[in-house]
């Protein structure tokens, strides 16, 4: 695999990793309203359920790789036009205040990742947009699905330890943040279809 290939993997998982989601918004608003402490369930919740559901989508891409060999490239301009749709989306949007959660629970965490489409999306996207041309293998495909989960795992943590001061920054600086994160999307995308 062209070491640029992973290069724009691990871009790509950063910047989806990173940029507000229900996850980090939800970790974000539970350290803010009930501190580290008490929102730990939660957190461990949300870790536990994103290393699931990327298993899920390694498993699912592996089956479509072997049982409908010509889907994985007909889903890499799936994720290629899904990547465009949020870089537009990242570039166009504005912060949001969440709203509070009234219990940090391990089970609110850990639920909220199956129903959580982006991450869906992110997984399978970065397989078959950047690892199923050069292996289909299943371990290959669960070593980036456990390495997507880590980066995820991660960004989490960094929006638990930074929680306000990321808030604020991004409150005062989301044009500017939005525009670069999109715009390294796009050389994403142009790298994926080239």
């Amino acid at each position: 695999m062209p070491g640029y290939v992973l290069g724009n993997f691990f871009i790509y998982s950063v910047i989806n990793a990173f940029t507000p989601g229900p996850g980090n918004i939800l970790a974000l608003n539970t350290v803010t309203n009930y501190g580290y402490k008490r929102g730990r369930p939660l957190y461990w919740g949300i870790f536990a359920g994103y290393y699931v559901v990327q298993v899920i989508c390694a498993v699912f891409v592996f089956g479509v790789s072997t049982f409908l060999p010509d889907v994985p490239g007909i889903m890499k301009y799936i994720g290629a036009a899904y990547i465009l749709w949020l870089a537009i989306h990242i570039a166009l949007s504005k912060p949001t205040t969440a709203t509070v959660e009234k219990s940090a629970s391990f089970l609110k965490g850990f639920m909220l990742q199956f129903v959580n489409v982006k991450i869906y999306l992110f997984g399978i996207t970065a397989l078959t947009g950047y690892i199923t041309e050069y292996s289909a293998s299943l371990w290959v495909l669960l070593l980036f699905e456990i390495i997507i989960a880590t980066i995820g795992t991660i960004a989490t943590l960094t929006w638990i330890g930074m929680g306000v001061l990321i808030q604020s920054a991004y409150q005062k600086y989301y044009r500017i943040i939005n525009i670069i994160l999109a715009v390294t999307l796009l050389e994403c995308v142009y790298s994926m279809l080239r």
